[in-house]
């Protein structure tokens, strides 16, 4: 194999640093006039005709926040305006917490999302340890509005999504939001070094791995407002863009690795949990990678999978593959398996050949089954989160929030 996939040798460093290079080259023409993020295009111009959204913003403030951490020009002021587009246009000054996003126009969409307000969580905890101005005060504002809307102390959860008033909770209850909810914690627990946010992470982890024991580490997405599984869901739609139906292969893998970061971090853990927790974690990146990967003659992670393990949706969404890359490198740290390491190189020989647009930059978002160009759910290259930090994880502390990493 190339050397520039082989995990530790100097040619994947460079291999790894040369993509973030590339990456944040891409993404410098997302910020609005306002602040918000526009969808970039598959050349990285921004489609001013597409709503701007909250969590798209929050994660090119995440991004640039790093970057101007890892000392790359311009990354300090492209952060600091996606961060005036946090304050200003995409704030509900009325009635609270972030609107799902804008309009074109600026008129803002109708809900409160868990998912959006854990990225403006994210988004702030990077910006503060990045030393961007008015990222602190934000933040409070963040968790305190999230600690009064969305997290339910008796439940050990949290909820999914009101009306923009804050006066109706929808009854539906997803992993999703919770995912990144653990992962908004975690940064949260390390830019503020309060223990409270880690302690929350681990209640909904707790919940993670009794579910993925309960269905052979395919983990179910959706629930009612009992938090009882909803396993045909959208059964209908499978390739809904937030709430697919079945397993997402991609989503056991994230959270394998934030399991494992979880454990890693809590020093205090008792040795029983600890081995448990972080074999469920194993489990549940080898159960995705055994349903999904070359699921169907050819390479890649399918989208999503029956409860057997059988293909749905057998499109390649590049946020899996990024994923995938972050959390072999980060189970071969921590049991020195080959297997990952092996994994590590399968996956970015893959990326380089397949899923890397060499000619505009950035990577494709959606692939077919055949690996071909596809639009239908993630048209153009909306942002950079997960491939970003698939480049910096694999040689980052994994105990640590990549933000947080990158400042030690």
């Amino acid at each position: 194999m190339n050397n520039k996939y082989v995990i530790d040798t100097p040619e994947n460093k460079e291999f790894l640093q040369s993509n973030v290079k590339a990456l944040l080259s891409f993404g410098k023409q997302f910020p609005s006039p306002g602040g918000s993020s526009y969808y970039l295009g598959d050349d990285g111009t921004p489609w001013t005709d597409r709503n701007r959204e909250t969590w798209i913003t929050s994660r090119m403030v995440h991004v640039y926040s790093i970057g101007r951490m890892l000392g790359f020009p311009e990354c300090e002021e492209l952060a600091s305006k996606g961060l005036k587009g946090l304050k200003t246009e995409l704030k509900d000054t009325e009635n609270d917490g972030w609107y799902a996003g804008i309009t074109p126009d600026g008129r803002p969409l109708e809900g409160k999302q868990c998912y959006a307000h854990a990225f403006v969580i994210l988004a702030t905890s990077s910006a503060y340890l990045a030393g961007i101005e008015g990222a602190k005060e934000l933040l409070d504002e963040a968790i305190a509005l999230y600690d009064k809307r969305f997290w339910n102390e008796e439940e050990g959860l949290s909820v999914d999504t009101w009306d923009t008033v804050f006066s109706t909770l929808d009854s539906y209850r997803g992993l999703n939001a919770n995912m990144h909810t653990v992962e908004a914690f975690l940064a949260a627990a390390d830019a503020l070094e309060d223990k409270k946010y880690r302690v929350r992470a681990g209640r909904i982890i707790s919940k993670v791995v009794q579910w993925a024991e309960e269905n052979s580490y395919r983990l179910p997405e959706h629930f009612t407002s009992e938090w009882k599984a909803e396993l045909d869901m959208n059964k209908d739609k499978p390739d809904d863009p937030f709430k697919p139906y079945g397993a997402t292969p991609g989503h056991g893998i994230e959270w394998a690795r934030l399991i494992t970061q979880w454990v890693l971090s809590t020093k205090d853990l008792d040795r029983g949990i600890r081995e448990k927790y972080l074999k469920t974690a194993c489990n549940l990146y080898g159960r995705a990678i055994s349903d999904a990967w070359n699921a169907d003659g050819a390479e890649g992670i399918v989208y999503t999978t029956d409860w057997e393990g059988k293909p749905v949706v057998h499109d390649r969404m590049h946020w899996t593959l990024a994923e995938a890359i972050n959390t072999s490198a980060v189970l071969y740290r921590v049991t020195g398996d080959k297997k990952y390491s092996d994994d590590f190189g399968m996956f970015l020989k893959y990326l380089d050949e397949t899923v890397l647009d060499h000619n505009t930059g950035s990577w494709f978002h959606q692939l077919d089954e055949k690996n071909r160009l596809k639009g239908t759910v993630w048209p153009g290259k909306s942002d950079l989160y997960h491939a970003f930090q698939s480049m910096l994880i694999p040689y980052r502390d994994p105990a640590v929030s990549i933000a947080k990493s990158v400042t030690k």
